[in-house]
């Protein structure tokens, strides 16, 4: 009998009650099924996990109801910083970019990292120069901005610190960082997280979206994490290696070890976010420790499920 595959994407953590409120649910449904049911036709047709998950980023990133590519949140100057990883469980093999402010998707060019250079990493000016050696295409700030992002800029301004792209000084509708985990038919695992990061961010900060072992990591021994929330408790935690770490060391599932991941975060740094994972066999999970977290999922080629809760 032929493996079947699974896949599971998210579109952030954080509280939902406003957009049930203002009965934007459905916008954000439709689009997760959408994208998972593109990614499903990849991994139907005999497409690799890794195809697969950038594939879904890039599709999230392109939409502006997320922090991720189009619809970012703003940093202190008003511009779009994004962050953005990939991994490989069958080959550990990783790309990620930060401080990234004109690319049109980051996950494509932390593929292209993965693929075609030495390095894991590549940051602001010299990542641009890579992207210009893949012949990526740049966009003006002006593709990135959209209406809520700078409304949720200017209140940050006058609250005079930084928020997540979830907080508001008044409720606002959710908007969040994006990840994909996928298992295709070979067993092979991958994941990737992108990010606008930190709505009136300052001084050059990168979160865990682009930390192998923070904010994205995937081994085909163990499992595909994607994480999302607060990034320096993620950084502080290794919250992605962790769980892959439950699953190796205590053979914990994907429920299991999301729980054990969220509760741990939670215990040791009081942690904001959330977790998807899909583990060596095929199931997927969601962990979170905030109210809410938008998530969908396809597992073992079954029925598409989607969820804001």
């Amino acid at each position: 009998m032929a493996k079947k595959f699974s896949l599971i994407i998210h579109g952030g953590a954080g509280a939902l009650e406003q957009i049930k409120r203002e009965g934007n649910e459905a916008d954000y449904m439709e689009s997760i099924r959408g994208i998972l049911e593109s990614g499903r036709s990849i991994l139907a047709t005999g497409g690799t996990a890794l195809e697969a998950v950038e594939h879904c980023a890039m599709k999230l990133e392109d939409d502006p109801l997320y922090n991720a590519g189009r619809g970012s949140v703003l940093n202190e100057y008003g511009e779009v910083e994004m962050d953005a990883a990939i991994m490989d469980g069958k080959t550990f093999e990783a790309g990620s970019v930060a401080g990234i402010t004109s690319i049109k998707n980051p996950t494509v060019l932390a593929r292209q990292v993965l693929e075609k250079s030495e390095h894991v990493m590549l940051i602001g000016k010299g990542a641009h120069e890579f992207a210009k050696f893949c012949g990526l295409p740049r966009m003006g700030n002006d593709y990135f901005v959209v209406d809520t992002r700078i409304r949720q800029w200017r209140e940050a301004q006058k609250m005079g610190g930084m928020m997540l792209d979830h907080e508001a000084a008044k409720p606002s509708q959710k908007l969040g960082t994006i990840g994909a985990v996928a298992q295709d038919c070979a067993g092979n695992l991958a994941a990737a997280t992108s990010t606008g990061g930190i709505v009136n961010k300052r001084w050059g900060r990168v979160g865990d979206s682009p930390i192998v072992g923070a904010g994205v990591f995937a081994d085909n021994e163990t499992c595909g994490v994607s994480a999302t929330g607060y990034g320096e408790q993620f950084q502080r935690t290794v919250l992605c290696k962790m769980i892959a770490d439950f699953v190796y060391f205590q053979d914990m599932d994907a429920q299991a070890a999301a729980k054990a991941g969220i509760d741990y975060l939670v215990r040791k740094v009081q942690g904001l976010g959330g977790v998807i994972v899909i583990d060596r066999t095929g199931s997927c999970a969601v962990g979170h420790s905030t109210s809410g977290m938008i998530y969908g999922q396809i597992e073992r080629g079954g029925e598409t499920l989607c969820k804001l809760a």
